[in-house]
Protein backbone atom coordinates (compact mmCIF):
# COMPACT_ATOMS: atom_id res chain seq x y z
CA UNK A 1 0.00 0.00 0.00
CA UNK A 2 1.59 3.43 -1.33
CA UNK A 3 1.75 6.47 1.57
CA UNK A 4 -0.65 8.12 0.12
CA UNK A 5 -3.16 5.39 0.38
CA UNK A 6 -1.84 5.05 3.96
CA UNK A 7 -2.41 8.56 5.10
CA UNK A 8 -5.71 8.66 3.00
CA UNK A 9 -6.78 5.72 5.57
CA UNK A 10 -5.46 7.48 8.44
CA UNK A 11 -7.56 10.57 7.32
CA UNK A 12 -10.57 9.00 7.16
CA UNK A 13 -10.43 6.85 10.61
CA UNK A 14 -9.57 10.29 11.88
CA UNK A 15 -12.47 11.66 10.28
CA UNK A 16 -15.19 9.07 11.14
CA UNK A 17 -13.90 9.58 15.21
CA UNK A 18 -14.67 12.86 14.80
CA UNK A 19 -17.96 12.15 13.18
CA UNK A 20 -18.51 9.32 15.83
CA UNK A 21 -18.05 11.96 18.68
CA UNK A 22 -20.20 14.85 17.38
CA UNK A 23 -23.12 11.97 16.84
CA UNK A 24 -22.67 10.78 20.29
CA UNK A 25 -22.68 14.56 21.61
CA UNK A 26 -25.66 15.08 18.82
CA UNK A 27 -28.15 12.43 19.25
CA UNK A 28 -30.76 14.27 17.34
CA UNK A 29 -28.14 14.97 14.23
CA UNK A 30 -27.45 11.37 14.29
CA UNK A 31 -31.15 9.98 14.15
CA UNK A 32 -31.46 12.79 11.63
CA UNK A 33 -28.64 11.22 9.61
CA UNK A 34 -30.23 8.02 9.87
CA UNK A 35 -33.57 8.82 8.71
CA UNK A 36 -32.60 11.07 5.74
CA UNK A 37 -29.74 7.94 4.56
CA UNK A 38 -33.08 5.43 4.93
CA UNK A 39 -35.18 7.87 3.11
CA UNK A 40 -32.66 8.07 0.39
CA UNK A 41 -32.66 4.55 0.11
CA UNK A 42 -36.28 4.73 -0.03
CA UNK A 43 -36.66 6.88 -2.87
CA UNK A 44 -34.29 4.85 -5.49
CA UNK A 45 -35.50 1.22 -4.18
CA UNK A 46 -39.36 2.84 -4.83
CA UNK A 47 -38.11 3.85 -8.05
CA UNK A 48 -36.66 0.63 -8.74
CA UNK A 49 -39.45 -1.07 -7.78
CA UNK A 50 -41.88 1.37 -10.35
CA UNK A 51 -39.70 0.21 -12.69
CA UNK A 52 -40.03 -3.79 -11.63
CA UNK A 53 -43.62 -3.36 -11.64
CA UNK A 54 -44.11 -1.31 -14.90
CA UNK A 55 -42.23 -4.57 -16.97
CA UNK A 56 -44.22 -6.94 -14.82
CA UNK A 57 -47.50 -4.59 -16.41
CA UNK A 58 -45.66 -5.04 -19.83
CA UNK A 59 -45.22 -8.74 -19.86
CA UNK A 60 -48.74 -9.33 -19.02
CA UNK A 61 -50.48 -7.15 -21.67
CA UNK A 62 -48.01 -8.99 -23.86
CA UNK A 63 -49.02 -12.38 -22.27
CA UNK A 64 -52.70 -11.42 -22.96
CA UNK A 65 -52.22 -9.61 -26.28
CA UNK A 66 -50.25 -13.76 -27.65
CA UNK A 67 -53.19 -15.58 -25.16
CA UNK A 68 -55.93 -13.10 -27.44
CA UNK A 69 -54.02 -14.15 -30.89
CA UNK A 70 -53.88 -17.48 -30.15
CA UNK A 71 -57.15 -17.69 -29.30
CA UNK A 72 -58.08 -16.47 -32.85
CA UNK A 73 -55.83 -18.49 -34.68
CA UNK A 74 -57.50 -21.63 -33.20
CA UNK A 75 -60.74 -20.02 -34.88
CA UNK A 76 -59.32 -19.51 -37.62
CA UNK A 77 -57.90 -23.01 -38.10
CA UNK A 78 -61.48 -24.55 -37.27
CA UNK A 79 -62.89 -22.84 -39.67
CA UNK A 80 -59.92 -23.51 -42.38
CA UNK A 81 -60.49 -26.85 -41.67
CA UNK A 82 -63.95 -27.59 -41.90
CA UNK A 83 -64.03 -25.29 -44.98
CA UNK A 84 -61.17 -27.90 -46.58
CA UNK A 85 -58.61 -24.59 -46.84
CA UNK A 86 -55.61 -27.29 -46.32
CA UNK A 87 -53.33 -24.20 -47.37
CA UNK A 88 -54.41 -21.62 -44.51
CA UNK A 89 -54.93 -24.62 -42.14
CA UNK A 90 -50.76 -25.19 -42.87
CA UNK A 91 -50.03 -21.86 -42.23
CA UNK A 92 -52.40 -21.55 -39.57
CA UNK A 93 -51.01 -24.18 -37.86
CA UNK A 94 -46.96 -23.09 -37.64
CA UNK A 95 -48.44 -19.56 -36.56
CA UNK A 96 -50.50 -21.57 -33.72
CA UNK A 97 -47.18 -23.31 -33.15
CA UNK A 98 -44.97 -19.97 -32.73
CA UNK A 99 -47.59 -18.63 -30.84
CA UNK A 100 -47.87 -21.42 -28.18
CA UNK A 101 -44.07 -21.25 -27.99
CA UNK A 102 -44.21 -17.52 -27.30
CA UNK A 103 -46.55 -17.63 -24.97
CA UNK A 104 -44.77 -20.15 -22.79
CA UNK A 105 -42.00 -18.06 -23.02
CA UNK A 106 -43.73 -15.18 -21.80
CA UNK A 107 -45.63 -17.20 -18.78
CA UNK A 108 -42.40 -18.19 -17.78
CA UNK A 109 -41.36 -14.15 -18.01
CA UNK A 110 -44.53 -13.21 -16.02
CA UNK A 111 -43.80 -15.78 -13.30
CA UNK A 112 -40.56 -14.03 -12.80
CA UNK A 113 -41.91 -10.63 -13.46
CA UNK A 114 -44.15 -10.93 -10.71
CA UNK A 115 -41.86 -12.87 -7.85
CA UNK A 116 -39.75 -9.81 -8.57
CA UNK A 117 -42.42 -7.08 -8.10
CA UNK A 118 -43.68 -8.53 -5.08
CA UNK A 119 -39.85 -8.83 -3.77
CA UNK A 120 -39.25 -5.55 -4.47
CA UNK A 121 -42.72 -4.05 -2.76
CA UNK A 122 -41.95 -6.29 -0.01
CA UNK A 123 -38.41 -4.61 0.72
CA UNK A 124 -39.66 -1.15 0.12
CA UNK A 125 -42.45 -2.02 2.71
CA UNK A 126 -39.32 -2.72 5.04
CA UNK A 127 -37.37 0.07 4.34
CA UNK A 128 -40.44 2.39 4.97
CA UNK A 129 -41.59 0.50 8.66
CA UNK A 130 -37.42 1.05 9.22
CA UNK A 131 -38.39 4.98 8.78
CA UNK A 132 -41.11 4.65 10.84
CA UNK A 133 -39.52 2.76 13.90
CA UNK A 134 -36.57 4.97 13.79
CA UNK A 135 -38.41 8.24 13.86
CA UNK A 136 -40.54 6.80 16.77
CA UNK A 137 -37.14 5.77 18.71
CA UNK A 138 -35.47 9.26 17.80
CA UNK A 139 -38.97 11.05 19.85
CA UNK A 140 -38.19 8.42 22.44
CA UNK A 141 -34.67 8.41 22.81
CA UNK A 142 -34.11 11.86 22.26
CA UNK A 143 -37.14 12.71 25.08
CA UNK A 144 -34.44 10.44 27.76
CA UNK A 145 -31.39 12.17 26.66
CA UNK A 146 -32.95 15.57 27.36
CA UNK A 147 -34.44 14.35 30.86
CA UNK A 148 -31.01 12.63 31.77
CA UNK A 149 -29.58 16.31 31.00
CA UNK A 150 -31.59 17.76 32.64
CA UNK A 151 -31.44 15.60 35.68
CA UNK A 152 -27.38 16.00 35.89
CA UNK A 153 -27.51 19.64 35.74
CA UNK A 154 -29.58 19.60 38.45
CA UNK A 155 -27.32 17.19 40.35
CA UNK A 156 -24.28 19.03 39.10
CA UNK A 157 -26.06 22.16 40.69
CA UNK A 158 -26.67 20.32 43.83
CA UNK A 159 -23.46 19.40 44.51
CA UNK A 160 -22.13 22.52 43.32
CA UNK A 161 -20.60 21.51 40.34
CA UNK A 162 -22.42 23.18 38.08
CA UNK A 163 -20.73 25.79 35.59
CA UNK A 164 -23.72 26.84 33.50
CA UNK A 165 -23.58 30.58 32.74
CA UNK A 166 -27.06 31.20 34.86
CA UNK A 167 -25.36 30.05 38.42
CA UNK A 168 -21.95 31.97 37.77
CA UNK A 169 -24.08 34.53 37.01
CA UNK A 170 -26.15 34.18 40.48
CA UNK A 171 -22.42 33.92 41.97
CA UNK A 172 -21.38 37.05 41.17
CA UNK A 173 -24.45 38.62 42.24
CA UNK A 174 -24.15 37.39 45.28
CA UNK A 175 -20.92 38.00 46.00
CA UNK A 176 -21.51 41.38 44.71
CA UNK A 177 -24.13 41.93 47.25
CA UNK A 178 -21.46 41.00 50.04
CA UNK A 179 -19.49 43.35 48.91
CA UNK A 180 -21.71 46.24 49.29
CA UNK A 181 -22.86 44.74 52.41
CA UNK A 182 -18.64 44.82 53.57
CA UNK A 183 -18.24 48.27 52.30
CA UNK A 184 -21.35 49.78 53.94
CA UNK A 185 -19.69 48.56 57.44
CA UNK A 186 -16.10 49.53 56.59
CA UNK A 187 -17.47 53.37 56.09
CA UNK A 188 -19.16 52.92 59.14
CA UNK A 189 -16.41 50.68 61.08
CA UNK A 190 -14.36 54.48 59.46
CA UNK A 191 -16.83 57.06 60.69
CA UNK A 192 -16.37 55.43 64.11
CA UNK A 193 -12.36 55.62 64.04
CA UNK A 194 -12.56 58.86 63.05
CA UNK A 195 -10.87 61.14 65.85
CA UNK A 196 -13.44 64.10 64.99
CA UNK A 197 -16.33 61.29 66.01
CA UNK A 198 -14.07 60.73 69.00
CA UNK A 199 -13.51 64.00 69.95
CA UNK A 200 -17.38 64.70 70.02
CA UNK A 201 -18.11 61.49 71.81
CA UNK A 202 -15.52 62.44 74.12
CA UNK A 203 -16.66 65.72 74.54
CA UNK A 204 -20.37 64.06 75.32
CA UNK A 205 -19.07 62.03 78.07
CA UNK A 206 -17.35 64.64 79.47
CA UNK A 207 -20.23 66.96 79.28
CA UNK A 208 -22.32 64.27 81.07
CA UNK A 209 -19.70 64.56 84.21
CA UNK A 210 -19.69 67.80 84.50
CA UNK A 211 -23.24 68.18 84.43
CA UNK A 212 -22.73 65.55 86.95
CA UNK A 213 -20.43 67.34 89.19
CA UNK A 214 -22.40 70.45 89.04
CA UNK A 215 -25.49 68.63 90.23
CA UNK A 216 -24.03 67.27 93.00
CA UNK A 217 -22.17 70.68 94.09
CA UNK A 218 -26.32 72.36 94.34
CA UNK A 219 -27.15 69.06 96.27
CA UNK A 220 -24.38 70.02 98.82
CA UNK A 221 -24.89 73.92 98.89
CA UNK A 222 -28.72 73.18 99.16
CA UNK A 223 -28.07 70.58 102.15
CA UNK A 224 -25.74 73.31 103.45
CA UNK A 225 -28.34 75.89 103.64
CA UNK A 226 -30.90 73.96 104.93
CA UNK A 227 -28.18 73.48 108.03
CA UNK A 228 -27.89 76.74 108.29
CA UNK A 229 -31.25 77.71 108.90
CA UNK A 230 -32.44 74.90 111.19
CA UNK A 231 -29.26 76.50 113.46
CA UNK A 232 -30.80 79.97 113.37
CA UNK A 233 -34.26 78.60 114.23
CA UNK A 234 -32.81 77.25 117.76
Amino acid sequence: MSLIARMANLFRGFLSLFISDMEKNNPEVAYENSINSLTTKYVKLREATAAVIRRRDEIEAREAKINKDLAQVNTDLEAAIATNQDDLALVLIQKKDMLSAEAAEVLEESNLSDRDAEEAKSSLLMVKAEIGKLKAEKDAMLAKFKSAEARVAIQSQIEGLSVDAEVQALDKVRDHIKNKVSEANLGRELHESDMDVRLAKLQQQSGGITAQAKLDEMKRQRAAQQQQQGSKTL
